[in-house]
């Protein structure tokens, strides 16, 4: 982990093989697995939302949005819009496809405002037209002067400006 200190802006790409430490290491960044290291305002969530098939987008954005305090009702809306959400937004979790609900949780994320923002596999299980989406918003995300989004999956998208590329093989 120390190599990912100090945190550049932007966007930071972790890769590595199944298995490697990818996961764990957003989780400890983000504090979901506490450490000395974690930081104080950064975000991960299990994008397949375990333990909340009875929950709505909705209710999943509120709660959120509630421990969020720079959230953006503006960009959770644009977001799921884009992703084509508002269909779905009144409709347990259980009732929506691994993609789907998986884009309910990239919303949140994205949404949320955090410093940090860790990503874990964002482009699994989603179409082509929200893959397009998300990488998007990334892109325009790379040269933020204040947050940072840390992407962790098997490559870094060639497409992405990346500010590092840390490799856990």
């Amino acid at each position: 982990m120390d190599s990912l200190f100090p945190l550049p802006t932007g966007l930071i790409a972790v890769t590595g093989d199944e298995g490697c430490g990818k996961t764990h290491l957003l989780r400890r960044l983000s504090g979901d697995l506490p450490t000395p290291q974690s930081l104080v305002d950064a975000i991960w969530l299990d994008l397949s939302l375990p333990g909340q098939d009875d929950s709505t987008p909705a209710q999943v954005w509120a709660a959120l949005q509630a421990r969020c305090p720079r959230w953006s009702e503006g960009l959770r809306h644009e977001l799921a819009q884009a992703l084509d959400l508002l269909p779905h937004v009144g409709k347990q979790l259980y009732m929506l496809s691994a993609g789907s609900r998986r884009k309910v949780a990239l919303v949140g994320l994205l949404a949320s405002g955090a410093q940090v923002t860790c990503l874990d596999q964002p482009y699994a299980a989603l179409d082509q037209a929200s893959v397009k989406v998300i990488s998007e918003f990334l892109s325009d995300m790379a040269e933020h002067a204040s947050r940072s989004w840390v992407v962790a999956d098997y490559e870094a998208d060639a497409q992405l400006p990346w500010a590092r590329v840390i490799s856990l093989s």
